[in-house]
């Protein structure tokens, strides 16, 4: 058993046999303290890199969690204002929100005034715990409303807990800092010279995605929405709904989309939405043909939008069938 397993399981179990002597608020504190205790170790600095006149991010390479990258697996974006910087998505752990925090503060000489997180994935907000020790708990930090609320809810521990499991336990000592200010779709927060629009689009990835307009460099932060050579987790998502999605972000005027997974880029859109009608809609035929589940994967697999990517999609083989399954339910339940 590992030391930080061990720690935590031995104070767990001596909390446990004090119970007929100890009020349950004092264990509930003591198993408080060990989580903050017992903490993974420091996340390797990454660089910071520059994508527009206000935008910077700091790139991760990888695109799922593995005790190897501790969790590093989502890019942190910085736009640069006169106000000071305002930070979408906050990473995966207190201990890559800290990464972050040391290389803004080798290159900026300003402070963090606000988080917006685009939606209730952990690798996305349970970064938050670091900006909060070190901004303190009255940082705004935006989402949209269901996001706040799943959060608050289940989401919260489950994702905490999850990205402990798929790191081998390098994110221990996160804590849950839900974002704690709503925004809606067409909501802007003006930070001086820098404006932030926010897009909401019902149902696309998950049901409360923002992705975050800087209007004057005509870049979009799209969250997961789209990601580059990655295929968006659908669970909670719609095909539908993300194509829709896409029709209504490409009339923003933005030039550079900037997703959550992989490299940003003009074609990154375009990129997702040939690959999803590739998985949807031989889904949809299929239905429609009333073909089962089966023959449906078979289409998918030999639709060119989807075999030329394939190669070249993380995740592809173990998650494709996943994907096609989704779809198919999706497109069932449309042609009702």
């Amino acid at each position: 058993m590992e030391r930080r397993q061990f720690l935590r399981a031995a104070t767990a179990f001596s909390a446990l046999t004090a119970v007929e002597f100890t009020p349950w608020q004092t264990v509930g504190a003591l198993a408080r303290e060990v989580d903050d205790f017992i903490r993974g170790p420091a996340v390797k600095d990454h660089p910071l890199r520059q994508i527009s006149p206000h935008v910077w991010i700091i790139f991760s390479p990888d695109g799922f969690p593995t005790p190897e990258n501790q969790g590093m697996m989502c890019n942190i974006t910085f736009v640069d204002t006169a106000k000071g910087l305002v930070v979408v998505d906050s990473g995966a752990s207190v201990q890559i929100g800290e990464m972050a925090i040391r290389q803004i503060k080798k290159a900026f000489n300003k402070p963090v005034v606000a988080i917006v997180n685009t939606h209730y994935h952990g690798d996305h907000w349970l970064g938050n715990h670091a900006y909060v020790a070190a901004y303190g708990d009255s940082l705004p930090r935006y989402a949209h409303p269901g996001t706040i609320a799943a959060v608050q809810g289940v989401q919260g521990n489950l994702w905490r807990t999850l990205m402990e499991q798929w790191t081998n336990q390098a994110t221990m000592g996160t804590q849950v800092m839900p974002p704690n200010r709503p925004l809606e779709h067409g909501a802007e927060l003006k930070f001086g010279d820098v404006t932030l629009r926010m897009h909401h689009f019902g149902t696309v990835h998950t049901p409360s995605d923002l992705c975050v307009e800087v209007v004057e460099d005509k870049v979009m932060l799209i969250g997961d929405v789209a990601m580059d050579r990655r295929i968006a987790n659908m669970d909670d998502g719609s095909y539908l709904g993300t194509l829709k999605a896409y029709d209504a972000l490409e009339k923003t005027g933005s030039t550079i989309w900037l997703p959550g997974h992989g490299e940003p880029g003009a074609s990154v859109l375009q990129w997702n939405r040939e690959l999803f009608e590739g998985i949807y809609r031989p889904c949809e035929q299929a239905v429609k043909e009333g073909r089962p589940i089966e023959n449906a994967k078979a289409m998918v697999l030999k639709d060119p939008r989807v075999a030329s990517r394939a190669r070249d999609t993380k995740g592809f083989d173990s998650n494709i069938g996943k994907y096609v399954s989704l779809a198919y339910l999706e497109a069932e339940a449309a042609s009702f």
